[in-house]
């Protein structure tokens, strides 16, 4: 597991004990090359279920402003913040232990880009999804990238929350939501 581009290309980051399944670096670089032709504003980063926080450092490394770390598993925790300093960027970042659904509630900020990257047996994605539609945290602008396997597809929309892009890589599929603006 490394940063692909970017101030810390190439750093490798240490993974969490137990079962882990990271992005690859062929789906990081999707969902970045999503990310890089959908928005100029990656002033604020929620980086969900965060595990290595690989996603969050690379959004850091491309130059994000801020992104705040989401994992419930202290361990897990733990390593996010070694990852961040490894890399020098944890001055530019907050790791918060708790589960996603509270983080949801307790968060007061509009985020410009949460990256959502939840373990592949979680069957409640969708209900995730929903709760951060009906939340502060999701703007006009904001643009929610999930990723999500084959075999548990996500709905077209969540509450405002409208699917506007979906990629596939092998068993990784990647899905785009913004609020719709009709809504």
């Amino acid at each position: 597991m490394r940063v692909i581009t970017g101030k810390a290309k190439g750093s490798h980051l240490r993974m969490p004990k137990g079962p882990t399944r990271p992005a690859t670096d062929l789906v990081k670089g999707a969902i970045f090359s999503i990310l890089e032709n959908m928005t100029e504003d990656w002033d604020k980063v929620l980086d969900l279920f965060s595990g290595s926080g690989g996603l969050g450092i690379e959004a850091l490394s491309r130059g994000a402003g801020w992104v705040d770390f989401i994992d419930r598993e202290p361990k897990v925790c733990d390593t996010i913040k070694e990852n961040l300093e490894k890399t020098k960027l944890s001055e530019y970042s907050h790791v918060y232990c708790a589960g996603v659904g509270k983080a949801i509630s307790f968060l007061d900020k509009e985020y410009s880009i949460i990256l959502c990257d939840p373990p592949y047996k979680n069957a409640a994605v969708g209900s995730l999804l929903q709760q951060l539609a009906d939340s502060k945290l999701v703007g006009p602008n904001t643009i929610v990238i999930a990723t999500y396997p084959e075999y548990r597809p996500l709905g077209p929309a969540y509450g405002t929350l409208k699917s506007i892009k979906e990629v596939r890589h092998g068993d990784s599929c990647i899905a785009v939501y913004r609020r719709d603006s009709t809504a």
